[in-house]
């Protein structure tokens, strides 16, 4: 018994790795495909319009074929099913460099789409069931080796972007690398699969009321990430009459406080709990929002969205956890919070930019602060991550067996 105790600890701790680089090759794949978009605009002949058309596409697919990702797993078993759809998220890469027009870019993206939303679905439950079972969070961490993933893969596109590399050749072998790596993490996840007796999920079917409200704190997240991300240095360019550069490092900035704090959320989750955690993340955005809202100096609005991104970081990650305890279907709970915040991510620049150009930038991020007050107010219904998360009473306490 001791032994198999031993061996299920080693299996976890190999499973919770894997994870994490399954995590950073999806990722790369992100980064890889963000920084040669310019070659792919150019190559298939779209304007500025018509690109943004086309970038709509991804979060398209992606909504649609989420809902698939539950019984993909129930059939295939959770790490046969991590490893198809891994390889056509990395595989997906190639696709959009390859179009030479409008159509066949949106198609593109929409594959694009589709695949790293199935992915994501089946990591983050996996990513779950690693965390019940190792008594602590981890939820956190692992969505900061995304950040990470995103970063390697993004320098790597800088690189062959300034060397003049056909997107086509950097995209292949992107795709290769990273299709091999994903594989062969994918060999250590957990291989869980369904009992006999359970009944398969709905391809499609709404998610449970519970990943609804999960889902509306994500999006309040995910639309001040989204809003900061695309409009920070314009707002900083166009409103403080700041340098090009200047702008631009505040996008850095925001984006290097949401990376710390992913990295080092684990632990204050495990020490206070989600919902404590996410409340006081609220209160930070809230303040940050103040800052940049009032704040008619430079600095001054900087701080607000570094106070932003340190607030709203390891709140989707806690969504995702929570949703993978809120039901008996882990995997469709997680797709339902998964389509509400790539929801959120694909209209808050735009929400940004309309309201904008009917008032000001001003009161568009009077609009995000508002958002984040959502986090404050309902926090409470992450508090299923919490209840659900076992007990750790010592480093070497027993990990619950395998599922059969």
């Amino acid at each position: 018994m001791a032994e198999d105790g031993v061996r299920d600890r080693r299996e976890v701790a190999r499973a919770r790795y894997a994870v994490a680089v399954v995590f950073a090759v999806h990722g790369a794949v992100t980064g890889s495909f963000a920084t040669r978009v310019p070659w792919i605009q150019e190559h298939s002949s779209v304007g500025a319009g018509q690109l943004g058309l086309a970038l709509a596409f991804p979060a398209l697919g992606a909504s649609l074929a989420m809902p698939l990702a539950g019984s993909i797993t129930h059939r295939l078993g959770a790490r046969t099913a991590l490893r198809v759809l891994l390889a056509m998220w990395t595989l997906s890469l190639v696709l959009p460099s390859l179009a030479p027009n409008l159509v066949t870019l949106c198609l593109a993206l929409f594959v694009y789409g589709a695949s790293a939303g199935m992915a994501d679905v089946a990591m983050n439950a996996l990513g779950v069931e690693v965390e019940n079972r190792l008594g602590r969070s981890i939820m956190s961490g692992l969505h900061g080796m995304w950040s990470a993933g995103a970063l390697v893969g993004s320098a790597f596109g800088t690189l062959a972007a300034h060397l003049g590399t056909d997107a086509r050749l950097h995209h292949v072998v992107a795709a290769g690398v990273l299709t091999v790596l994903g594989l062969t993490a994918c060999g250590w996840v957990l291989d869980l699969r369904p009992a006999e007796d359970e009944e398969a999920p709905p391809r499609f079917a709404l998610p449970p009321r519970s990943a609804l409200l999960i889902g509306a704190i994500g999006f309040c997240a995910v639309f001040a990430e989204g809003a900061s991300l695309d409009w920070s240095a314009v707002y900083l360019r166009d409103r403080l009459e700041t340098s090009a550069g200047l702008a631009a490092a505040c996008t850095t900035g925001f984006t290097l406080t949401m990376a710390v704090a992913r990295v080092a959320g684990d632990r204050v989750v495990d020490r206070f709990g989600s919902v404590r955690v996410v409340r006081l993340g609220g209160l930070l955005a809230v303040a940050g929002g103040l800052l940049v809202v009032v704040g008619g100096r430079p600095a001054v609005a900087m701080s607000g969205f570094a106070l932003m991104g340190l607030g709203i970081a390891v709140v989707v990650p806690l969504c995702f956890a929570a949703a993978g305890r809120s039901g008996s279907n882990p995997s469709l709970a997680i797709a339902g919070v998964a389509t509400i915040t790539y929801t959120s991510g694909l209209v808050a620049p735009g929400a940004i930019g309309t309201l904008a150009q009917a008032t000001s930038l001003t009161v568009s991020f009077g609009l995000v602060t508002l958002l984040a007050c959502g986090l404050v107010g309902f926090a409470g219904v992450l508090r299923a991550g919490d209840r659900g998360r076992p007990k750790v009473s010592a480093p070497d306490a027993a990990v619950p067996a395998p599922r059969p």
